[in-house]
């Protein structure tokens, strides 16, 4: 476990799935992650599920998002780790509703690039997210990512944003 001030990031369990599901499935949740809308019900959606938790890479690390009191309220990851350039890309979604706008999500994203920065040699996080989520863009911002450009893929249009060791280091010293 890796404790926030107000979140706590674990390994992802199958009792986690439930919720996965349900907000893998809520089209606003989907599109917000720029994903296309699972088709498949939950029963089919299981098995695959349990699949990625026993098979674990070494290129991909995912958590989930807990409150302090142990809610389950989200998920982050990082992945796509290419060890010769030193990066990874980040992912994360706070599902639950009632969870947005309150910090969540900012003290999600600085401890896992904290954790990140301290465990492994990575010199270079970077995520997209889409132009028009202004809220995502405004968090990534206060967590010190920093925008490098934009990318039209899949008929979705984002901003490219990224954060460096030595960013994250500058950082660390003032506070």
């Amino acid at each position: 476990m890796i404790n926030g001030s107000k979140i706590i990031l674990r390994d992802k369990r199958l009792a986690d799935a439930l919720d996965d599901y349900t907000w893998q499935t809520d089209p606003e949740l989907s599109h917000l992650d720029a994903a296309p809308l699972p088709t498949i019900t939950f029963q089919e959606y299981l098995p695959d599920y349990k699949s990625q938790l026993r098979y674990l890479t070494s290129t991909r690390r995912q958590f989930a998002i807990d409150t302090l009191d142990g809610k389950h309220i989200g998920n982050c990851v990082y992945y796509g780790v290419n060890k010769t350039k030193g990066e990874a890309e980040l992912g994360i979604m706070i599902g639950n509703r009632d969870c947005w706008d309150k910090g969540y999500g900012a003290d999600a994203v600085t401890t896992l690039v904290s954790h990140i920065f301290r465990k492994t040699n990575l010199k270079r996080i970077y995520l997209k997210t889409l132009d028009s989520n202004s809220r995502a863009q405004k968090c990534f911002q206060k967590c010190g990512f920093t925008s490098y450009g934009h990318l039209v893929r899949d008929g979705f249009s984002f901003v490219l944003m990224e954060i460096l060791r030595k960013q994250w280091e500058k950082q660390q010293t003032k506070t």
